[in-house]
């Protein structure tokens, strides 16, 4: 296991500091879908659940999770707007207002890996997103399959995907609702498509 960096613990140290000092846990719980206790709180990421108390962040198996998914979880809480956000139309990546330092990257670690990774294995790809959690999603737009994903209880995610034929490659588009900018900032929201790219491939 490679061991992981100490500015990595104390960027999360400093996460956890500004999570126990939350208030209103009753209304985080209801803005966000999660359940909020004086524990701690515990927040659906994909199909696991994680758990970020004072002592740390521990997924179902009581270990620690990968660092994007730690960071994911506490900007989750940190960021919580103050009322629910409401307009839940689907864009790419690109459209969000403040992702253009971040397009480049999300294409070339989350799309891209993605249509190469499952370029004519349409058995495995659907295989992953149900183990993933995925749900078969319906739409207008002409591809070879398409899932929706609960990233976060707020924060859905759309994966689109052509496979290749004789013309063109494979290709992954990965949507998001407007409304994730509300929730989460533009990195956070490249994290939520690097974590899906990951785990399909894993």
């Amino acid at each position: 296991m490679t061991e992981r960096a100490p500015v990595f613990d104390k960027i999360i140290a400093d996460y956890l500091q500004q999570v126990a000092a939350l208030e209103d846990r009753a209304c985080l719980s209801d803005t966000l879908g999660i359940d909020a206790t004086q524990d701690g709180f515990t927040v659906p990421l994909f199909n696991q659940s994680i758990t970020v108390t004072q002592d740390g962040i521990f997924n179902e198996n009581n270990e620690p999770p990968s660092h994007a998914a730690s960071v994911l979880v506490c900007k989750y809480l940190l960021l919580c707007p103050d009322t629910p956000q409401t307009d839940h139309t689907l864009v790419t990546y690109k459209d969000f207002k403040d992702a253009a330092p971040y397009v480049g990257g999300f294409k070339n670690t989350v799309e891209i890996p993605i249509a190469r990774a499952f370029s004519g294995r349409l058995d495995k790809l659907e295989a992953a997103c149900l183990a993933l959690g995925g749900r078969p999603f319906d739409t207008d737009v002409s591809c070879h399959l398409a899932y929706e994903f609960q990233a976060l209880h707020r924060v859905p995610i759309v994966l689109i995907f052509h496979d290749a034929d004789e013309d063109f490659p494979a290709q992954c588009t990965v949507l998001l609702r407007k409304n994730a900018a509300g929730y989460l900032d533009m990195e956070c929201l490249a994290m939520i498509g690097g974590i899906l790219a990951h785990r399909l491939q894993k």
